[in-house]
């Protein structure tokens, strides 16, 4: 799609429009990427604590399950108040 500018103006006002479309869209990739990994990180917690028990498997399973659960809920619960600021 090309489009016909007329002056320089416009010229420079669609630049101004782009380069802070790009900004905009580098912080909320940043965002998204720091979301992705503090979603990530209780799943990967229980996974490698999965690995050193040696219990019985089924109480070792509840164990780790409710405490990643408690930790994501807690770090969400963060997240929503720091968004909310």
């Amino acid at each position: 799609m090309v489009k016909d500018y007329s002056s320089f103006e416009e010229i420079d006002t669609r630049l101004k429009i782009l380069e802070l479309q790009r900004e905009i869209d580098q912080e909320s990739l940043k965002l998204n990427l720091q979301n992705a990994k503090v979603d990530l990180v209780p799943r990967l917690f229980r996974n490698s604590l999965g690995t050193s028990f040696t219990q019985n498997e089924t109480i070792k399973n509840l164990l780790i399950t409710f405490i990643s659960n408690k930790a994501l809920n807690f770090i969400r619960s963060k997240r929503k108040a720091r968004n909310r600021d």
